[in-house]
């Protein structure tokens, strides 16, 4: 089957073992979903409907939390040709990248921690502003990869600026017209950026001044 899509219509905890989506389209019994890093399966009880029984933690990925408005994929388990890029760092592959995968919701700080790579996703056509922090020294070539999954005028704050730019740099705002993600990398206790800092259809970076 083709991968479908959908979001959360409610948030999710770290314990529930019910969700409720947006739209019920390829959703049957024992097929996989995937929400943020984490990676479902569908009960064999489920006949139709937008409430879902689940079963947590399923392909090796990690229990977690889930905001409402994240993505959500399914899929059958022949649709996952290989193991998920966000399975448990304790059980990774050879050559294979530790990977955590959080969406946001409400505007806050975004999070990042010993993965090498962490991508947080901001939900959603309403404008949220986010943070970050400076990294730590202990996680120089760690990437935090900050992608808006709708077409909203968000901002992140980083006070000390991309390569430690100051005010130059600091706040970065997404577009309301076009799809936008912003690639860093930790170095020296700093975030700098990967790609474009400047807005355009073609770079689909932020513009951070």
């Amino acid at each position: 089957m083709a991968l479908v899509n959908t979001t959360l219509a409610a948030a999710v905890s770290i314990t529930d073992n019910v969700i409720v989506v947006a739209s019920s389209t390829s959703l049957a019994a024992n097929r996989i979903i995937k929400i943020d890093g984490e990676y479902l399966k569908i009960n064999q009880a489920y006949v139709s409907g937008t409430t879902v029984g689940v079963l947590r933690g399923q392909e090796g990925s990690v229990t977690a939390a889930h905001q409402s408005g994240a993505s959500v994929m399914t899929a059958l388990s022949s649709d996952l040709a290989a193991a998920p890029a966000s399975l448990n760092e304790s059980v990774l592959y050879a050559g294979q990248m530790s990977v955590t995968t959080t969406s946001y919701s409400a505007a806050g700080a975004i999070a990042f921690g010993l993965s090498q790579w962490t991508v947080a996703i901001i939900n959603g056509t309403s404008a949220l502003a986010m943070t970050i922090a400076n990294p730590t020294l202990d996680q120089d070539g760690s990437y935090l990869h900050i992608v808006a999954n709708g077409k909203a005028a968000h901002t992140v704050t980083y006070t000390a600026g991309l390569g430690n730019g100051g005010a130059t740099f600091d706040v970065g705002t997404f577009s309301a017209s076009l799809l936008m993600s912003s690639l860093l990398v930790a170095c020296n206790g700093f975030w700098v950026s990967v790609g474009p800092t400047s807005a355009t259809a073609l770079a689909g970076s932020p513009t951070w001044a």
